[in-house]
């Protein structure tokens, strides 16, 4: 069997939006899955807009995604030079050969194909099934144009020759392309490869994807505190499924389950709810470690002293939220309590708590801080049994003590939560609301 060769050919014209990522996702799919070869080149032909940085983004939003190449123009290769506008001398001898050859003509500085009459143009797509249309739809083709640059129906036939692609994976509205690159590859006597086009991903009201239906760019995503891995997850969903109703998986079970055939032609939906939920399975399923070095930069971001506290409490605070949180940003914010008292009173101002109230608080809080043990059973032991002797629920002690140590009314078990502060971090804020004697 040929060793399968995939490519993900994107225009360093902007950043590595949502499409090119699951373009280039499915591509390094069925490159690990056939264990082939993932190539990245660089089709950097419209001079005016292409920039070395865009180029530089889209490698370091794959790099983020994990989607590691083979080939490229950064890693060099068999097959390059990796980008287009390194390969001008292969487009002008193709079309020379052409054109000497008569089915190609001269216009100006242009070159352009005559397309033959009476063909009819058909191919079996992986995805889609069998295509075909008759050549008189097509008008001539442009190869060269006059500014001495290829068009892209015919760099993209050059480079998947001369590459030796064995697949081509790439979007369905580039289905209506395939016949015009058919009629090249057959005049220049190259073999075809496989098409197989993925289904377009539309947002919740099935229009073509936009800033509307929620962010385009895959660093976005990033900033916004969303797991790499989960948004491998959520795009390997949009279009084909693992099978057996699973949705959470890793990179390399997708890549063992991977099957172009199981690719559906059905639109996919871009989901916000959904990437949450995934997300938020990824982040519970996370190394404590991981998970803390994740956090991180967002507290460092919010100006908190990350250093100031030992990596074990920062690690077990973080294990303590358990799920909550979709991303990694609301993560730190909801976690922000065990690093800082100002985010507790920039939350509560403790205004709710009447002076009589704030009496039998203040027994309470004295007695349970003079307590000779400090855990989560001692604690909650300690008030339950304070509750029963005074008459009252234990929720009237718990939500005050919850209130002035997070600022939240929802937060992990507050004994826990409390256990974990130490006795002194309580006390503190537990003065900070006057809820001491």
């Amino acid at each position: 069997m040929e060793k399968t060769r995939v490519r993900f050919a994107p225009s360093p014209t902007g950043a590595l939006h949502i499409g090119g990522g699951h373009t280039a996702l499915f591509n390094w799919l069925w490159a690990r899955h056939t264990g082939g070869s993932f190539i990245l080149r660089i089709e950097d032909t419209d001079m005016e807009r292409s920039t070395k940085e865009f180029e530089d983004t889209i490698m370091s939003g794959l790099v983020w995604l994990g989607l590691d190449w083979d080939e490229g123009p950064d890693r060099g290769g068999d097959f390059g030079p990796y980008r287009q506008s390194e390969r001008l001398h292969l487009y002008r001898k193709y079309a020379g050969q052409l054109v000497d050859e008569g089915l190609a003509y001269k216009e100006g500085d242009a070159v352009i194909f005559r397309v033959p009459q009476g063909k009819t143009l058909a191919f079996d797509d992986v995805v889609y099934g069998h295509i075909e249309m008759q050549s008189e739809t097509l008008k001539d083709i442009v190869l060269m144009k006059s500014d001495g640059m290829p068009t892209y129906n015919y760099a993209v036939v050059v480079d998947d020759h001369c590459m030796a692609i064995s697949h081509v994976i790439r979007g369905e509205d580039h289905i209506s392309n395939t016949p015009k690159q058919l009629l090249l590859y057959d005049a220049l006597r190259w073999e075809r490869p496989v098409f197989a086009h993925l289904p377009m991903i539309l947002g919740k009201d099935k229009k073509k994807l936009s800033k509307r239906h929620g962010a385009t760019s895959i660093y976005e995503y990033r900033d916004m505190g969303y797991f790499p891995e989960a948004v491998f997850n959520f795009l390997g969903n949009l279009g084909w499924n693992a099978g057996d109703e699973k949705e959470i998986y890793t990179r390399d079970e997708a890549a063992t389950l991977f099957d172009l055939a199981r690719v559906t032609r059905k639109a996919a939906v871009f989901d916000m709810e959904k990437l949450n939920f995934i997300n938020q399975e990824h982040l519970k399923r996370l190394d404590p470690d991981v998970r803390l070095s994740l956090v991180e930069p967002f507290w460092r971001e919010e100006g908190l002293s990350v250093d100031a506290f030992d990596r074990r409490y920062l690690r077990d605070a973080l294990t303590l939220m358990g799920g909550r949180g979709q991303t990694i940003r609301e993560l730190a914010a909801y976690a922000s309590y065990f690093l800082s008292f100002d985010v507790v009173r920039e939350r509560y101002d403790g205004k709710d708590i009447t002076e009589e109230q704030r009496g039998g608080l203040k027994e309470f809080f004295s007695a349970l801080l003079s307590s000779p043990a400090w855990s989560t059973e001692t604690l909650e032991a300690f008030t339950r049994n304070w509750a029963d002797a005074k008459g009252i629920r234990i929720k009237d002690l718990a939500m005050p003590l919850r209130m002035a140590i997070t600022g939240a009314k929802v937060s992990p078990g507050i004994f826990e939560v409390a256990s974990l502060m130490g006795r002194d971090e309580v006390r503190k804020r537990l003065v900070g609301y006057d809820l001491l004697g």
